[in-house]
């Protein structure tokens, strides 16, 4: 299930770090494997949030 855009990490944080992935993956497969400059943006806040939202042992070191 894919979520409206957030214009925030804060106030996007709350779903979880599998649920973002899912819109990431999605991002992906729209773009055909190449993204727009606003694709490109989209993709660093989901980034974000993605890090934000992910269990301290899914970080890197």
């Amino acid at each position: 299930m894919l979520h409206s855009m957030s214009t925030t990490v804060a106030a996007a944080s709350e779903r979880s770090a599998a649920e973002v992935n899912e819109e990431i993956r999605a991002l992906w497969r729209r773009s055909g494997g190449t993204l727009t400059t606003e694709q490109r943006a989209e993709y660093q806040r989901l980034v974000m949030e993605w890090a934000a939202a992910a269990p301290q042992s899914h970080r890197a070191a």
